[in-house]
């Protein structure tokens, strides 16, 4: 990647990740990369071609932090992960938000087949959970929606990480608890 395309895609990754498509306005991109419009339309052609190379962009960036996760021993080093690469987990939320567009949910598909898989090992030991692998990846899942519905900029920050995977906790004990959790897969 040339260094003005990477000028460009940098810029335009930070806007999609605060505010979504709508966000991505060549006049608004150009003048923030000190460049003219038609810089922009020599590089990318148009918009949709622009949003194909963030997109590859993004997935190349989930797997250097799918990565890291999976060196993660636990929480505090996943935290330090998540606060590292805040831009990308706010660039995934708004994939999720605009799933409906099939390639933001071709996006989504193709980083849940290899984060999950990652995130898995750190994830049973934060939620104390490593007797029940199925129940760690339920749970993994359902928190990760409910993790990208909450995530800002202004909320992703260390102590917001620690009561979010405390509550997790939480609420992981009180299922434990209760007689109807799975043990292998049934109720």
């Amino acid at each position: 990647m040339r260094a003005i395309e990477k000028i460009w895609l940098e810029k335009g990754y930070g806007y999609f990740a605060h505010e979504g498509p709508n966000g991505l306005k060549v006049e608004r991109l150009s003048k923030d990369v000190g460049k003219n419009k038609s810089s922009f339309y020599h590089l990318f052609a148009d918009l949709e071609v622009f949003m194909e190379r963030l997109l590859e962009l993004h997935l190349d960036r989930a797997k250097a932090v799918s990565k890291k996760e999976m060196a993660a021993k636990n929480e505090g080093e996943l935290i330090a992960i998540i606060l590292e690469h805040k831009i990308d987990l706010l660039f995934n939320r708004q994939l999720r938000i605009h799933r409906d567009d099939p390639n933001f949910k071709k996006c989504l598909d193709r980083i849940n087949e290899f984060s999950v898989q990652g995130l898995l090992p750190v994830w049973k030991k934060i939620i104390s959970l490593s007797e029940n692998g199925y129940l760690a990846r339920m749970v993994l899942h359902l928190s990760l929606e409910n993790f990208y519905l909450q995530i800002t900029d202004e909320t992703l920050n260390e102590q917001w990480l620690r009561s979010y995977f405390a509550n997790i906790r939480r609420m992981v004990r009180l299922f434990k608890r209760s007689k109807y959790h799975l043990v292998d897969g049934s109720v």
